[in-house]
């Protein structure tokens, strides 16, 4: 058995797998129907709980090769019904064990529909769940004392600490192997905030050599860089939690927009870069979590189905400075900014989204058209 608590008071009662732990996170649900291991693995995930809308997780097992990162940060994930016994010929393990390898907390049988009601009617919130605490006082005062999510730095946590080359493209599932790259046209500096590993796939495969750097990286040393001809521009990664936590990262931002950088950002490298140029994020009632979210190109008026995953969200007056390029239907929320002075744009969704949908791709060549212009 498992216990979970709320912060607005609500304790349910659940089945455990995975790790046999006591977890404090926030809860949010994503509505994608497939690929449950890469969500899981997205370091933007940490500090949270999955709820899944997905009414059965687990059915075709875990593999090394849908790892979207080193590990699972996830503090647990929340389904309706979970499938002990994998039935796919890709399966190398199965998912309870792969969370007990992470340290990450699995409930089930529990009401997930319920729980999604919950957070679209009162947003996301903190909550706290145990399988060996039950009392309702108990875990209502730990869940008191803990540090909220904003109040964290989790990119510390998801970051590489040492650089790397990324050299190999897209994954081919057809022939069970990684595509070979094309010949770099440009060569990009990729920051780590909790970078997801198809990000770097697509970077690659569009024609780019890819160099990843920590969260802590040196602007002045990458502008010299730029000057030198080492290098012709700068990615900016997704990651997890608040950006406004993320002040030292906003300073060394600042100097690559004051240096003319060409910079491409996805979901909180998006938010970054709003910030940085003095325009800061808000939080969402509940986030954007899913692969099915329409999301218009303003440019060609094409519609894109598109993988979200994020709770904040850049404001309306950034239109003082930039041009909106994407919009979400739900919504209406901002999905694309291209600067107006600058060779710097941007995206909140994820067009390198796995296992999809693929209907973005494209802007990580237009990336590479940007560098090559510049």
């Amino acid at each position: 058995m498992a216990w979970i608590y709320l912060e607005n008071g609500t304790l349910l009662e659940a089945k455990s797998f995975g790790a046999d732990v006591t977890a404090v996170g926030e809860i949010v649900f994503n509505t994608s129907m497939s690929g449950y291991q890469e969500i899981i693995s997205d370091p933007s995930y940490a500090g949270q709980f999955i709820t899944f809308t997905m009414p059965e997780i687990g059915n075709v097992g875990v593999n090394a090769q849908d790892m979207e990162s080193i590990g699972a940060f996830a503090k647990g994930i929340i389904v309706r019904q979970y499938q002990k016994r994998p039935s796919s010929f890709r399966a190398e393990a199965a998912l309870d064990a792969f969370l007990k390898e992470h340290g990450v907390m699995g409930l089930c049988d529990v009401d997930t529909r319920f729980l999604t009601k919950m957070i679209r009617k009162e947003g996301s919130m903190m909550m706290i769940a145990s399988s060996t605490i039950s009392d309702r006082e108990t875990l209502k005062r730990m869940l008191a004392e803990a540090p909220r999510i904003e109040q964290i730095n989790y990119i510390e946590e998801v970051s590489t600490k040492t650089p790397y080359v990324h050299s190999h493209g897209v994954y081919d599932p057809v022939h069970f192997c990684y595509n070979e790259a094309p010949k770099p046209e440009a060569r990009i500096v990729a920051i780590d905030f909790g970078i997801k590993h198809n990000i770097l796939n697509e970077l690659t495969q569009a024609g780019l050599h890819v160099e990843v750097l920590p969260n802590n990286f040196n602007a002045d040393e990458l502008i010299e860089r730029k000057k030198a001809g080492e290098i012709d521009g700068v990615f900016l990664s997704n990651g997890p939690g608040d950006p406004l936590v993320l002040t030292n990262e906003h300073a060394q931002i600042r100097k690559l927009i004051a240096a003319k950088m060409p910079i491409f950002g996805i979901c909180l490298g998006h938010q970054l870069l709003s910030i940085s140029h003095g325009y800061d994020t808000f939080k969402l009632k509940f986030g954007h979590h899913g692969g099915n979210h329409p999301v218009k190109n303003l440019s060609s008026g094409v519609v894109e189905i598109t993988a979200q995953n994020h709770n904040y969200n850049v404001p309306e007056s950034i239109t003082e400075i930039a041009d909106v390029t994407h919009v979400n239907l739900f919504d209406q929320t901002i999905e694309g900014l291209r600067y107006k002075n600058s060779p710097i744009f941007s995206v909140q969704h994820h067009p390198e989204s796995s296992p999809g949908p693929k209907e973005s791709h494209y802007i990580f060549s237009e990336f590479l058209s940007l560098l090559t212009a510049h």
